[in-house]
């Protein structure tokens, strides 16, 4: 038994068999879908709420800080998708490192990641909607707005936008891209406006305190507040660059272009990120905040309501590419997974017209509607924020390992500062997932239970490593 849950599998190219995917993504792509899956919920609702509750406007150290955790693991993750390549993400690289169980628990961490990320911004993308619709005087009623918990019937826009998603997935990924670096650029317009207004009506004044909640704290309800309590929030914002490795199948020249695309759309959002968060409280105080919108509501409050309504524009096509990079993200993951054997092999069948896995798509896309329109998902980005973050130490980890197991290896690109910087991004991802609530470690440890009962009912026997020792 012990041998066997920690049987490595060498990642080899599928680009022979029926079951392989179409190489069509440039350099440029990864990093657009980097950016569209990075810039969404962060920038546009988490980054009012964190200053409002937690940070103040120190939130900008929060972006910095959840920002240098993800940059020691971006690195980490460059140098292992251009080493070890597949469509899994952390999936494949544990299953390289670490074996077969770690590699399972890591996949099955990584669907719930996101799943929880698709439904939840849907749920997002349903109040924007809502509200151009209200705008234009067509509001949709509640019965179809909410969910049955919160008095409704169904939330009907969360669940619609999904299932067009699936459709503009199924059709194929390279038209999955064009779409997708089209709404990038309507959000990258969004964000120039905001940046354009904001800059000419800072008030120094608002940034006095800069640091009213401290640097941590524990309330009495347990709730936590501070700067790194506020980073562990802002984590939220980040995830979606580990999409990018997801790719690797469907990247035109993987060893090249992987790290470009991870590290380019990090590098760049993170910076976007520090800006638009400093500029937010600079025009207006932090505790008028609190807000599903902070962006455009702060607009409004200084008076520009023409641009508060086109930035309202900018964040519909802003989270709609976030959905589509984590919809896509989930379904490689369940691909990857289900063609080693560790999930049915129902799951691992492309369409030979659009070289898809239609079935994941739709499974998925159906799955995630139902959630999305039944389900009010509240404050489940702690819960996707704890699987993220442990995924990510462990990619870090799988860097030492694998320099220490396989140090002849080919690595196209390396990870700088070799053992410093992993060992830093475990550190500091780490650090993160202590700074979140206890009720999310106990979600977080009954959903991995699950996942294990799955594993050594199924997983342990079907595996494909099982059948060629």
């Amino acid at each position: 038994m012990a041998m066997q849950i920690f049987r490595t599998k060498h990642i080899t190219a599928h680009s022979d068999t029926d079951q392989a995917l179409n190489r069509c993504l440039s350099a440029w792509d990864l990093t657009f879908l980097g950016i569209g899956a990075i810039i969404g919920t962060g920038i546009f609702v988490l980054t009012g709420i964190a200053a409002a509750t937690q940070s103040g406007p120190a939130v900008i150290l929060s972006f910095v800080i959840a920002g240098f955790a993800c940059a020691f693991a971006a690195l980490a993750y460059a140098e292992l998708s251009a080493a070890v390549g597949g469509c899994g993400s952390a999936y494949g690289y544990s299953y390289a490192a670490f074996g077969e169980l770690m590699a399972f628990i890591i996949g099955w961490d990584l669907l719930l990641e996101y799943a929880i990320s698709v439904a939840a911004v849907a749920n997002g993308w349903s109040g924007y909607f809502n509200n151009a619709l209200t705008a234009m005087g067509i509001p949709l009623p509640d019965m179809l707005t909410k969910a049955p918990k919160l008095g409704g019937l169904i939330n009907l826009p969360a669940s619609a936008i999904i299932l067009i998603l699936m459709l503009l997935l199924i059709i194929g990924v390279k038209q999955s891209a064009k779409a997708n670096n089209a709404m990038v650029v309507v959000k990258l317009i969004t964000i120039s406006i905001f940046i354009g207004i904001a800059a000419f009506n800072v008030h120094p004044e608002n940034w006095h305190p800069f640091m009213p909640f401290g640097w941590y704290q524990v309330l009495p309800d347990g709730k936590t507040t501070g700067v790194l309590a506020g980073a562990s929030l802002v984590f939220f914002a980040y995830v979606g660059f580990d999409a990018v490795s997801t790719a690797a199948e469907e990247a035109q020249n993987p060893q090249r272009d992987l790290p470009f695309g991870i590290v380019a759309s990090l590098s760049f959002c993170t910076i976007i990120y520090i800006v638009v968060s400093a500029l937010l409280t600079g025009v207006v105080p932090y505790t008028d905040l609190n807000v599903s919108s902070p962006v455009a509501h702060a607009l409004k409050l200084i008076g520009f309501n023409g641009a508060s309504a086109l930035i309202s524009t900018g964040v519909i096509a802003g989270l709609t590419t976030v959905m589509l990079v984590l919809y896509y993200g989930l379904t490689r993951i369940i691909f990857a997974m289900s063609r080693d054997g560790l999930l049915s092999p129902f799951f691992n069948h492309v369409n030979c017209k659009t070289q898809t896995p239609v079935r994941v798509i739709v499974i998925c896309g159906v799955f995630m509607a139902a959630i999305a329109g039944l389900m009010p998902l509240g404050d489940l980005a702690e819960l996707v924020n704890i699987g993220t973050l442990a995924a990510f130490v462990l990619v870090c980890l799988g860097v030492i390992v694998l320099r220490i197991t396989k140090p002849d290896m080919h690595r196209p690109f390396r990870s700088p500062f070799s053992p410093l910087f992993p060992v830093l991004g475990m550190l500091s991802c780490g650090a993160l997932m202590g700074f979140l609530p206890a009720l999310t470690w106990r979600r977080f440890v009954v959903w991995l239970v699950i996942g294990l009962i799955v594993y050594f009912t199924y997983s342990i026997r079907h595996s494909k490593l099982a059948e060629k020792s």
